[in-house]
């Protein structure tokens, strides 16, 4: 894999790595009641799961987490570089990685809550997949002319 794919993944990582944080403040704070790994753990995938000790299930999890938030870094990256170079555009492809996951991978994996959700707990995710995009287009590698 090259540099720049490489880089890229690195990117989506720590741009999941700064939903977790969000994520994390807004589930203490009383905002967001349940997070989609919590609702992966406890609905969607809860077989697959249960091949994990109980004590390492959210760590597991979190770690699919920061693996989907790479793959999305490989995706931003293989946008053309006039799109990437849009401040606009990490903050967009949040929330179309956002709509994805309520409208394609919840409905796969069963995810009764993600469609029952509240306005608030909808708000604080939406603005997650922002800060997402917003850190992954904030550190992208600037296209080269």
């Amino acid at each position: 894999m090259s540099q720049e794919f490489l880089h890229a993944a690195l990117r989506g990582t720590i741009a999941a790595m700064s939903m977790t944080g969000m994520r994390t403040f807004a589930g203490e704070s009383g905002v967001l009641s349940q997070t989609p790994p919590q609702l992966v753990i406890g609905e969607g995938a809860p077989r697959m799961i249960a091949a994990v000790p109980a004590h390492r299930r959210h760590a597991v999890v979190e770690l699919l987490h920061w693996g989907y938030g790479a793959g999305g870094g490989l995706a931003y990256r293989m946008l053309p570089a006039f799109v990437r170079r849009r401040a606009a555009s990490g903050p967009l492809f949040g929330l179309a990685l956002w709509a994805g996951f309520r409208l394609v991978i919840a409905p796969a994996l069963g995810l009764r809550s993600e469609r029952e959700r509240s306005t608030g707990d909808t708000a604080a995710l939406i603005l997650d997949h922002l800060l997402y995009g917003l850190v992954l287009g904030e550190i992208r590698a600037r296209p080269r002319t």
